[in-house]
């Protein structure tokens, strides 16, 4: 009895343990997925949780003495200093290292209540940070396995503390334990779930004012800049993070579009900027404002399009070709001397605005646009302004354009060269370049995106043709679920803008396709099937508000009418004329109605005992299989008293089994009794489970004299 005690003891801490660590990793994988989080605190947060699964299961030995731990987070102390003026130089950043350096420790060494205890504070505590600085669909998933967690820890740790409290073993043993607890866990977890997300959709909030108050700081995201460096654009091409979710108003796809954010006109050799920008503010007027003039050609193709961007750090708007005309919820917008677009402040996360562009055609295939568009001499001075350049550079570009008569011809030779004869790749240099453009078309001859913009603005400036390079992001990739087209980080692109007599700037992208193949197929699905689910966690659940409700409850009418329900129209006919409305109702369903709550009543009396004797009828063939348990015993006992109390012979509550047994006739099946007796207490005090199959015989026997 002791052994299975022990037994049922080990295996509760161990669920307990692993419980606990779930309740800790969902509160880690929750601010990690908000991307506040660097990478060595992720890579020592994990490592602390793998190192206690292993602990917990076994599988490594590691005793930490309470000296080498004090001493450890001392020096750690000494270390924040460190962390904070040369490392982190944040305070917050270096006071998130420490916390989750001491919380690493807590996991590691957690023996006793109290340990445990503040191992739940802290998961608590890291759910509690994620929910104010994410507002993401991973934080739902963290949530949902926090409350799984949480619920088996409750219950295991109930459980740990009876065991503690109690000596004598369980009546019915712990067999089954883990499924059975785990199955409880899910149900309560889910059951919380669906009743807290009902709520939700019956109760709507103000989500703007809910997050204007969170604590939210914006992340920072590489792909998009108003000063382009070469080498920088590369580095982060490999983030797959969405920056832009574009939906297109028309059927028609619209492949190779490039989402324009800024255009940068000087260059020193290595970096582009705009060294003396200028802008005008154009106001806008509830909500709309017109930015360019429609074209005056019918052949230009226009498109309009919906943008929701992310917390970005950025004030850039995107545009696909030429937007006229623009709605957005600001007060004014700024319009650059570069032909880019701006806002006064950094937008808030999920901000949109719907614009309407004019998509530039190719200047072969229309007339020009305004043959007397002509750039002023100052413009032009500053597009055709190159830094030194290695003399074969210019050359190069004359070599290239000997054949061409006009400016369009010597940038599509331009661009044609570069694409063909130069591959595309993210490896960067192994050391610093001191002419990267040189080194780039005459040595290496491979490169990404900004050294083949650069190379062909730089060679068009040194022809005499006014040029500058544009930053922003190809089209990205069309998800049919959520029907977006989205955009991610890895999507940001260079490209060039170049002045032609009769059509003005002009499109020109001379980088040639990335080799490289794309991932799998299988993980791209599912990377669509993630997206979606944040952009109905975005637009569900951050969003919700008594609009988005609203739009909800006409979702649903329209979905039952499709299906011949019509509750809205059916309530509009009670308020007039109730009683006919009932009646009718009553002829209609009154039959269904009332087959419906016979069953239900049915159920409701005869479910219960039903259940029972299915119950006691697996248990009774568990039994006579020879797979027992110590709870059996009662059972058949229970059994026997019943047969007893039929035949008239009912046991007195303070009788013993053997008292009652005494007093019974000598007859047959009172010797049977005796032996049934005996039998029973070798079982349930004994230990003895092998006698099952003979307490089962004795039962039929009696079963059998009785009748």
């Amino acid at each position: 009895m002791a052994r299975a005690e022990s037994g049922a003891a080990v295996s509760v801490e161990r669920f307990f343990q692993f419980s606990l660590l779930g309740l800790v990793a969902s509160g880690y994988l929750a601010v990690a997925g908000s991307g506040y989080l660097d990478t060595p605190t992720i890579v020592l947060a994990a490592f602390g949780l793998a190192a206690r699964a292993l602990l917990i299961a076994g599988w490594l030995r590691l005793q930490l003495s309470e000296r080498f731990v004090t001493v450890l987070t001392l020096s750690y102390i000494a270390f924040f200093s460190l962390d904070y003026f040369l490392l982190s130089r944040d305070f917050l950043t270096s006071t998130v290292h420490l916390v989750f350096f001491l919380a690493v420790v807590k996991i590691l060494t957690a023996r006793t209540s109290r340990d445990y205890l503040y191992t739940a504070v802290i998961a608590f505590l890291e759910l509690l940070a994620a929910a104010i600085l994410s507002v993401n669909f991973n934080f739902f998933l963290s949530l949902a396995l926090f409350l799984l967690c949480a619920m088996a820890t409750l219950t295991s740790a109930e459980i740990r503390r009876s065991l503690h409290r109690t000596p004598a073993a369980p009546r019915t043993g712990l067999k089954r334990f883990h499924p059975r607890l785990a199955v409880l866990s899910v149900s309560v977890t889910a059951g919380i779930l669906v009743l807290t997300g009902g709520l939700f959709f019956v109760l709507p909030r103000t989500a703007d004012a809910a997050l204007s108050r969170l604590a939210a700081h914006r992340i920072h995201m590489p792909g998009f800049s108003d000063e382009v460096t070469l080498g920088d654009i590369g580095e982060i091409k490999t983030s797959s993070r969405p920056i832009l979710h574009v939906r297109i108003f028309s059927r028609d796809r619209q492949p190779g579009l490039k989402w324009r954010g800024a255009a940068l006109a000087d260059f020193d050799g290595k970096r582009w900027a705009n060294l003396h920008p200028r802008s005008d503010t154009i106001p806008v007027d509830n909500g709309h404002v017109e930015l360019n003039q429609p074209g005056r050609l019918p052949a230009f193709r226009h498109l309009g399009y919906h943008v929701e961007m992310n917390a970005l750090d950025t004030d850039a708007l995107f545009f696909a070709g030429i937007p006229e005309r623009l709605d957005i919820r600001q007060s004014a917008v700024l319009r650059t001397d570069t032909g880019a677009y701006r806002l006064n402040q950094l937008p808030p996360p999920g901000f949109r605005y719907d614009a309407y562009s004019r998509l530039e055609e190719q200047p072969e295939n229309s007339p020009p646009a305004d043959a007397s568009t002509v750039m002023g001499l100052a413009a032009r001075q500053r597009y055709l302004e190159v830094p030194r350049l290695d003399p074969r550079i210019p050359a190069l570009a004359r070599t290239l354009t000997a054949n061409s008569a006009t400016d369009l011809e010597r940038a599509r030779s331009l661009e044609r060269h570069l694409r063909r004869d130069y591959g595309y790749s993210l490896q960067l240099p192994q050391q610093e370049i001191a002419d990267p453009l040189a080194y780039f078309l005459f040595t290496r001859k491979q490169g990404y995106c900004e050294y083949f913009a650069s190379a062909m603005a730089v060679m068009l400036r040194s022809l005499g043709i006014p040029s500058r390079l544009v930053t922003g992001f190809q089209s990205g990739i069309y998800n049919p679920i959520s029907e977006l087209w989205v955009v991610r980080a890895s999507d940001a692109h260079s490209w060039v803008e170049g002045w032609i007599p009769g059509y003005g700037w002009t499109t020109f992208d001379p980088t040639p396709p990335d080799p490289n193949p794309p991932g799998s197929a299988l993980l791209t699905s599912l990377g669509l099937y993630l997206d979606a689910a944040q952009t109905y966690w975005r637009d569900w659940v951050v969003s919700y508000d008594a609009t988005r409700q609203g739009t909800l409850a006409d979702r649903v009418e329209q979905g039952a009418r499709s299906v011949g329900v019509r509750w809205f129209d059916s309530l509009a006919g009670l308020q007039t004329d109730w009683q006919t409305y009932l009646a009718a109702w009553f002829r209609r369903f009154g039959l269904l109605l009332g087959a419906l709550l016979f069953a239900g009543a049915a159920l409701g009396f005869l479910g219960p005992p039903l259940l029972r004797l299915l119950r006691l009828r697996h248990r009774f063939r568990r039994v006579r299989s020879g797979h027992a348990g110590m709870g059996d015993a009662t059972l058949l006992y229970r059994r026997m008293l019943h047969i007893l109390k039929r035949r008239g012979y009912q046991k007195p509550p303070w009788f013993t089994p053997a008292e009652f047994a005494a007093s019974l006739p000598r007859a047959e099946w009172g010797r049977t009794v005796t032996e049934f007796t005996v039998t029973y207490n070798a079982w349930r005090f004994g230990g003895r489970t092998d006698v099952a199959p003979r307490l089962s015989h004795l039962l039929d026997r009696l079963e059998r004299q009785e009748s």
